[in-house]
């Protein structure tokens, strides 16, 4: 007999959801992670406050806002396990939280609060957690697979994978899971950082650099996707979460475009300024509306000295057209340092959208960030985790 009934590898978010869900229905689970605690990207996550889902992160709602080879391959999952089944959990444990912006849900306290309630809910369905133990070759056979954990070999016959993406190496991030599904068939979709900072060439970061924490409100934009949210000037490029948005659209060589007056006439805000107060600057008027360095680099750009009042309709229409078209064009990004999920991973084709099971291995799973579903910014990702784990906990 196998010495457990499911093994899974990784303790962070969809790996304890599954774990939690497959020891309530009576099965002998192990969780097995090479770092040292359980859930340690949910402690780090949303500023150490964890945004633990969004209200909007459903399969209606969320039809548009998980990227994927298959955007519709989420739905399955996401309508089983809603937002507000896990909300309904952190309230069960008493844990206080409140909603930000856009149906983003944080907690008042540290996130250590969620890992808690999963760690604990794991141990009350009989999980075992086995952590700081390296997980090393795994190899399958008539009753299932052979894991070699730490410095031993353990069998089960139920494997879940939710090792994650590549993103966040320093929190022992690695591309696991994209080897163990290649080594059993399955195809992997290219991997790239997603919400993740973007970085320019030097010529533009010298113009820049004088920003370095300022931020505003913009509408970022990548062709016909746009996001209204804070952009923040950094020393290597742009952030903010309209850019980390953006991040997940923008390819390379492609420029994005930035709006800083998000709900304004540009044209009949300066057409206004010019009668208003003719004496003053473009950067000036723009001050009353932007940051002052921020206004001084626009008025720059404009390239338009002298009064306002001296300028004409036509040189004004330029002027709107480059505060709420700003083009610039990022050349990388800061890569899996700092991105927050992976885009990309475990083609979805090979995957059931139920199960969440390798379609030609049977009682093999793939969940969370390593399958090829990247959700928007604000909690899309968790709720990703938890409702891919609880899918594979189902049957595992």
């Amino acid at each position: 007999m196998p010495d457990f009934d499911v093994i899974i590898l990784g303790a962070g978010a969809a790996g304890l959801m599954a774990a939690i869900e497959a020891g309530r229905r009576g099965r002998r689970v192990l969780v097995a992670d090479h770092a040292r605690d359980p859930g340690e990207k949910i402690r780090i996550s949303g500023g150490g406050r964890c945004n633990f889902t969004n209200v909007n992160a459903n399969h209606i709602l969320g039809r548009d806002r998980f990227l994927s080879q298959n955007p519709r391959f989420a739905l399955s999952a996401l309508s089983r396990f809603t937002p507000e089944m896990f909300i309904e959990r952190v309230k069960k444990r008493g844990i206080a939280f409140h909603e930000k912006t856009l149906g983003q849900l944080f907690c008042d306290g540290p996130a250590t609060q969620i890992v808690s309630m999963l760690i604990d809910e794991a141990r009350q369905a009989g999980v075992a957690i086995w952590t700081g133990r390296a997980i090393g070759a795994v190899e399958q056979d008539a009753d299932g697979f052979k894991v070699m954990v730490g410095d031993g070999i353990v069998t089960t016959t139920s494997l879940v994978v939710a090792t994650g993406g590549k993103s966040i190496p320093k929190m022992g991030a690695t591309g696991f899971a994209y080897q163990l599904a290649r080594q059993f068939g399955l195809n992997v979709i290219d991997t790239r950082p997603a919400l993740v900072p973007l970085t320019f060439e030097p010529g533009a970061l010298e113009m820049l650099k004088p920003l370095a924490g300022v931020s505003t409100n913009a509408i970022v934009s990548h062709g016909k996707t746009r996001f209204e949210e804070a952009l923040l000037f950094t020393h290597r490029g742009l952030s903010g979460p309209a850019i980390l948005q953006i991040s997940s659209y923008w390819r390379d060589g492609d420029p994005i475009a930035v709006n800083l007056l998000p709900g304004q006439d540009a044209l009949a805000l300066l057409q206004a300024a010019r009668k208003a107060t003719p004496r003053l600057h473009v950067q000036t008027v723009l001050s009353a509306h932007l940051p002052k360095r921020l206004a001084q680099l626009v008025g720059d750009l404009i390239d338009q000295p002298g009064m306002i009042g001296d300028l004409s309709d036509k040189k004004l229409v330029v002027a709107a057209e480059q505060i709420t078209n700003w083009t610039l064009k990022p050349v990388g990004s800061e890569g899996y340092r700092t991105a927050e999920v992976t885009l990309g991973g475990i083609d979805t084709k090979d995957l059931d959208a139920k199960t969440m099971m390798a379609r030609t291995v049977p009682n093999l799973f793939f969940v969370g960030e390593a399958v090829d579903v990247t959700g928007w910014l604000g909690g899309y990702n968790f709720q990703w985790a938890w409702a891919s784990g609880w899918s594979a906990g189902q049957v595992a």
